[in-house]
């Protein structure tokens, strides 16, 4: 059955008696109606976590007219909030670089409407994947980067993803390091794939290394990009078992199937809301 249209409200704030009851009777008194809601209290910080979805005509006013009412309530509570309307989709831009499998597969997400979301560009700094792209409708714009001046080729990256007014940037197997100023401009937003069950075997050719290593799992873990290389908060991890009859080339190929999985699964929970930042964590409201 197809969910009417919602809003989703994600909020954190320090922890006390009370936040839940305030919130709904918030909603409650403007007759809005809860399809969904979830909560979590982290005993050592103290803090509190929720995410509700509000079914949008329940409520007598717009989404807009939502953050205004509800302002003065989360400035008491000293919330870190947010909210979003499910009818207006997050636009994402993609880069991939020379490994088609990732992009392949939220193509075909997004063509089946899996993914509620735009994409709304694909970079790369190859022309491997233009016909494809293009194929798909999506503009495609080739950035090469050159190992004397990636300065340049961030530049222009920085200027068509802010020109396509993207929410969201995906690293589909971007093989290239994003600079920490790209980083810090933009916060929450840049999501990588790392073919490696972090913080094991960092850095390149991880199957490799796992092979080496004679592990039994192999894994992959998709998180946000921040300026210390493949250590931003985690948002989905899974692995597969492998064993000793299992050669280099078998352990990537199972490895790019999980990191499709992976990918998909971590982008779809932050394209619904259900990701909340936490320091160098995330609460995960699946």
């Amino acid at each position: 059955m197809h969910k009417a249209r919602f809003y989703t409200l994600v909020a954190s704030c320090p922890d006390q008696v009370g936040i839940i009851s305030r919130v709904t009777a918030f909603i409650a008194e403007h007759r809005g109606w809860l399809l969904e809601s979830s909560f979590h209290a982290d005993d050592i910080d103290q803090r509190y976590f929720m995410r509700i979805e509000v079914r949008a005509d329940s409520l007598a006013f717009g989404v807009d007219e939502f953050r205004l009412h509800f302002a003065s309530l989360a400035t008491e509570l000293k919330m870190h909030w947010r909210i979003a309307d499910s009818a207006e989709k997050k636009r994402v831009v993609v880069m991939v670089s020379q490994q088609e499998h990732c992009l392949y597969d939220l193509l075909a997400r997004w063509q089946s409407n899996e993914l509620n979301s735009d994409i709304v560009a694909v970079i790369s700094n190859h022309h491997n994947f233009q016909g494809v792209v293009e194929w798909h409708g999506i503009p495609f714009h080739h950035v090469p980067v050159m190992a004397a001046d990636k300065q340049t080729a961030f530049d222009a990256i920085g200027k068509i993803v802010d020109a396509a007014n993207a929410d969201t940037i995906v690293l589909a197997r971007y093989m290239q390091i994003l600079p920490a100023e790209f980083c810090a401009r933009y916060p929450g937003r840049v999501i990588n794939i790392h073919h490696s069950f972090l913080p094991s075997f960092v850095g390149a050719k991880p199957y490799h290394q796992a092979y080496t290593r004679g592990v039994k799992l192999i894994g992959a873990t998709c998180h946000y990009v921040t300026e210390a290389l493949d250590e931003g908060p985690i948002i989905e991890q899974d692995v597969i078992r492998i064993d000793h009859s299992d050669a280099v080339e078998d352990i990537v190929r199972y490895g790019k199937d999980i990191e499709k999985t992976v990918l998909a699964r971590g982008l779809r929970y932050h394209l619904e809301d259900r990701v909340l930042l936490h320091g160098n964590k995330t609460v995960v409201f699946r």
